[in-house]
C-alpha cells in the first residue's frame, strides 16, 4: 500500500503542476486563434458577457494527465521492469477518445461561430463506438464480468447476462453526457468532478484498490489545476473536450470495478442534472409548451431564481459531497 501511496501522490502532484503549466501556455494561444466560446441566446442573459472566453481548455489537463502517466510508466519500467499502470491507461484511453469527440464538437462550433457542433446523433454514434471498444478491452484484458455489485449488500452481485452489454453502453454514454450537461457555470464541473475524484481516493484507500486511487489522484490534480483558471470569473472553459474526457474517466471506473450502481450514487449531481433535462423535455411536450423548470439543466434553474454562480457551485458541491458520502457507506 505504501508504494501505491507514493504513486498516488506523484500522480496528483504531476497532474496538478502540468495542468497549471499547460493551461498558462494554452490560454494565450487560444486567444490568438480567437477560440472563444459561443453563448446560447436562450441561456441566462448575463452569460452573454462570457462570449469570447477561450474554450477547449480541457486540452491542457488531458495532456497533463497523459504526460504524468507516461512519466510514471517510464519510471516503473526502468526501475521495476513493469509499470502496473495498465488499468489507469485503459481509463485514460477511453476518456481520451471521449475527449476527442468533444474536441471535434468544439472545433466545429468555433469554425461555424455558433453553439452548434456535431449533431446529437453524430455525437452519440461516436460515443457508442468508443464505449463498445472500451467494453471489449475491459473484458479481454481485465476479465470484467457481466455481474455487477449491488450497493449496501456487502458484496452481493447481480448477474445481468446478455443484458449487461446494452445496459453498460447506456451507463457509459449516459454518464459521459451527464457530466457534459453539468458544465454550464464557472467552476461547477471542476468542483463536482473533484468531489467524485476525492471519493475515488477514499474508496480506493479503504478497499486497498490502488488503481481507483490513481484515477482519483490524477483527476483531482487535474481539476484543481484547471479550477485555478476556471473559477468565477472564468479565464477559460474546458469545453466539450474537457467535460466528455472527465465523463469518460469517471464512468470507466464503474465498469472496471464492476460497481456501476455505486458510481451512479456518487455521481448523483450529474444524474440529477441529466434527469432535469429529460423531465423538462417530457413535461414541455405533455403540457404543450409549459416548463417544469425555468431552464434546464438544473443549475440554470437556480441561476434564473436568483442564485449567483458561486452560490450554485457551493450548493452543487455540497450536494456532491452528500452523494459521495452515501456511496462511501454503500461500497
Amino acid at each position: 500500500m505504501s508504494g501505491n501511496l507514493y504513486t498516488v501522490a506523484a500522480l496528483f502532484t504531476l497532474s496538478f503542476l502540468f495542468t497549471v503549466l499547460f493551461e498558462k501556455g494554452l490560454i494565450p494561444l487560444l486567444r490568438r486563434h480567437r477560440a472563444g466560446q459561443p453563448i446560447l441566446e436562450i441561456g441566462p442573459s448575463w452569460h452573454i458577457a462570457k462570449a469570447g472566453t477561450p474554450t477547449m481548455g480541457g486540452v491542457a489537463f488531458i495532456a497533463a494527465i497523459g504526460v504524468s502517466l507516461l512519466l510514471l510508466f517510464l519510471f516503473f519500467l526502468l526501475w521495476q521492469g513493469s509499470s502496473g499502470l495498465q488499468w489507469p491507461f485503459l481509463v485514460f484511453l477511453y476518456a481520451f477518445l471521449c475527449g476527442a469527440i468533444g474536441f471535434l464538437d468544439d472545433f466545429r462550433k468555433l469554425a461555424k461561430k455558433e453553439n452548434k457542433g456535431l449533431s446529437a446523433a453524430q455525437k452519440y454514434f461516436l460515443q457508442l463506438l468508443v464505449s463498445g471498444l472500451f467494453l471489449f478491452l475491459a473484458r479481454a484484458f481485465f476479465g470484467v464480468d457481466t455481474a455487477i455489485f449491488l450497493p449496501f449488500t456487502n458484496g452481493i452481485r447481480l448477474e445481468l447476462g446478455f443484458f449487461y452489454y446494452p445496459l453498460a453502453l447506456l451507463y457509459l454514454t449516459g454518464l459521459v453526457n451527464a457530466l457534459n450537461l453539468t458544465d454550464g457555470v464557472d467552476g461547477l464541473l471542476s468542483v463536482t468532478a473533484g468531489v467524485v475524484a476525492l471519493f475515488f481516493l477514499l474508496w480506493g484507500y479503504s478497499g486497498g484498490q490502488g488503481n481507483v486511487m490513481m484515477i482519483g489522484a490524477m483527476l483531482l490534480g487535474a481539476v484543481l489545476g484547471f479550477l485555478c483558471f476556471n473559477a468565477h470569473p472564468a479565464k477559460v472553459f474546458m469545453g466539450d473536450t474537457g467535460s466528455l474526457f472527465l465523463g469518460g474517466a469517471v464512468s470507466a471506473v464503474g465498469i472496471l470495478t464492476e460497481h456501476p450502481l455505486l458510481l451512479l450514487i456518487a455521481c448523483g449531481v450529474f444524474v440529477i442534472e441529466a434527469a432535469s433535462v429529460i423531465l423538462q423535455v417530457i413535461w414541455f411536450k405533455l403540457s404543450k409548451g409549459k416548463r417544469l423548470f425555468r431552464m434546464a439543466p438544473l443549475h440554470h434553474h437556480f441561476e434564473k431564481i436568483g442564485f449567483g454562480e458561486w452560490q450554485v457551485v457551493a450548493l452543487f458541491g455540497i450536494s456532491g459531497l452528500l452523494f459521495a458520502s452515501l456511496a462511501f457507506l454503500g461500497r
